[in-house]
């Protein structure tokens, strides 16, 4: 019996994958986890139905999420990730030799160890000395600070369950205030265009907290049938420049070019999030 997974991305439109095998679920107190093994994308990370990371395609989100803040960050030294329990957010954090410290803050603990067990090439980085991980809200571990951070990484689930509150304003205002003078935040801001709405909102909202917002996009073939959006904001500098040349491990999809690209928007997103 052949065995396929459905993911439903709008009410009209879905993706499926051929599965080899489930290898873990479990229900955790936050939401329902699974690894599963795939034919096409490898070892997959699915919560409460959706894929968050596969082992073919990860580095390019990965890559994205990470190295375009910190490449336009010119001292990116303290850097800390909301979410990203599967470990590759901080795998790419650490290939910028300036990241003295750096910080992953997960709700679900369970998320964190089932990667470390299933998924070690995205995880392997947890173990780095310059790595703290601590299980919480992030939305209330971010209040805590003032001005602490360089680059905060927001790597969260779609705005479901859990992970509600990290698109809403209140948990932007904190993140601007844990931000220090020059710092940067990055948000996974879902599909531009199956999801236009919740884009627009993420970066209407940014806007009107951080003197610069902008979208860029990349091309995950997991979580589109078209360009995924990343919205970046910060304290005042263009993150589409780069001021940074510390990085220094190796990349598959990001680079100057592409991060220069990104940025460049066709005028239906132009159009959606109202302007550049």
């Amino acid at each position: 019996m052949e065995l396929w997974f459905k993911e439903t991305h709008t009410p009209n439109l879905g993706m499926v994958v051929k599965v080899k095998e489930t290898l873990h679920r479990e229900k955790t107190r936050y939401q329902d986890l699974m690894i599963m093994d795939t034919y096409e994308f490898g070892r997959a990370l699915v919560l409460d139905g959706y894929i968050q990371t596969t082992e073919k395609d990860e580095f390019i989100y990965h890559e994205m999420l990470v190295h375009v803040p910190l490449m336009a960050h010119a001292n990116p030294n303290k850097v800390l990730i909301i979410g990203g329990g599967d470990g590759g957010a901080i795998r790419e954090v650490l290939k910028h030799r300036k990241v003295q410290q750096a910080f992953l803050v997960d709700i679900d603990e369970r998320v964190v160890a089932t990667c470390r067990e299933y998924l070690p090439s995205l995880s392997s980085a947890l173990d780095d000395p310059r790595v703290t991980v601590t299980i919480a809200d992030g939305i209330e571990y971010v209040k805590q600070f003032k001005e602490a951070f360089d680059v905060i990484i927001v790597d969260s689930t779609d705005p479901l369950g859990p992970s509600v509150g990290l698109f809403n304003r209140s948990f932007y205002e904190s993140a601007y205030g844990a931000l220090r003078s020059g710092g940067i935040l990055v948000a996974q801001s879902e599909q531009v265009m199956f999801q236009p709405d919740t884009v627009r909102d993420i970066v209407t909202t940014l806007r009107a907290i951080f003197p610069v917002a902008k979208l860029y996009l990349a091309w995950v073939p997991t979580y589109s049938a078209w360009g995924y959006g990343f919205t970046i904001a910060t304290k005042g500098s263009d993150p589409a420049v780069i001021s940074n040349d510390d990085l220094e491990g190796k990349t598959r999809y990001y680079s100057a070019e592409v991060h220069r690209a990104a940025f460049v928007l066709p005028p239906f997103v132009k159009e959606i999030i109202g302007g550049e």
